[in-house]
């Protein structure tokens, strides 16, 4: 049986968009009434709390209110569906190039799987999106409270699949030490570079692109 792929989603997937990122947390910063770039630091300093623990109108709320805002419930809820929109934006923004190898996977018969430290709205978007339909499980941080590189996460993700984690081969570009997860966790390990190098130090196999995965998983 071809090995499963497990593969990490920003970065790896599609691009992770950080400046839009920022762009959009400041509109919604003046959505609520508090500094924009006050706001932006905020979600990043809470992107743990984010990715384990608040959906997206919590996170509005809570970061205006530490900032000294008091938004109404329509401010509140129209700055949540910015987030929102945003998520429906990325995961909708797929190279064909991409599309066509997660295809190629399927027809040769690996069972594929995706991880991904994610904040509410990533999770929410996902089953619309045209990654959700070439995937046969697909694990998310703030829906099982727990991230990379917790073993846990990938061990929960071999479940899904129906495989142990040590049949599987995981894909990523290496952030949040992603990769050294993968490896304890008993997972084979590929790195990829195509959007961006999150791990340089790390050894083993890489991918300048993803189009080179089904000629090294062929050669596996």
């Amino acid at each position: 049986m071809p090995r499963p792929v497990i593969f990490d989603l920003f970065h790896t997937l599609i691009d992770g968009a950080d400046s839009e990122r920022d762009r959009v947390v400041g509109e919604m910063a003046l959505m609520v009434g508090v500094e924009p770039a006050a706001l932006v630091d905020a979600y990043h300093a809470t992107w743990r709390d984010r990715m384990l623990r608040w959906d997206v109108a919590e996170t509005v709320l809570v970061l205006a209110g530490r900032l000294g805002g008091t938004p109404t419930e329509e401010q509140v809820a129209r700055a949540a569906a910015h987030r929102r929109e945003l998520a429906t934006r990325l995961l909708g923004r797929v190279a064909p190039e991409t599309l066509a190898v997660l295809d190629a996977l399927r027809a040769d018969g690996h069972p594929l799987g995706l991880i991904s430290n994610a904040t509410a709205e990533t999770a929410e978007a996902w089953p619309a999106g045209p990654l959700a339909r070439r995937f046969d499980a697909a694990v998310f941080s703030c829906e099982v409270g727990v991230a990379k590189p917790d073993p846990a996460i990938y061990r929960a993700a071999a479940e899904r699949l129906g495989v142990d984690a040590s049949d599987c081969v995981f894909v990523g570009d290496g952030a949040d030490g992603e990769l050294a997860g993968a490896r304890a966790a008993g997972l084979t390990v590929i790195r990829t570079t195509e959007h961006r190098d999150s791990d340089p130090d790390w050894t083993g196999p890489a991918l300048a692109s993803l189009g080179e995965l089904p000629a090294l998983l062929g050669r596996a």
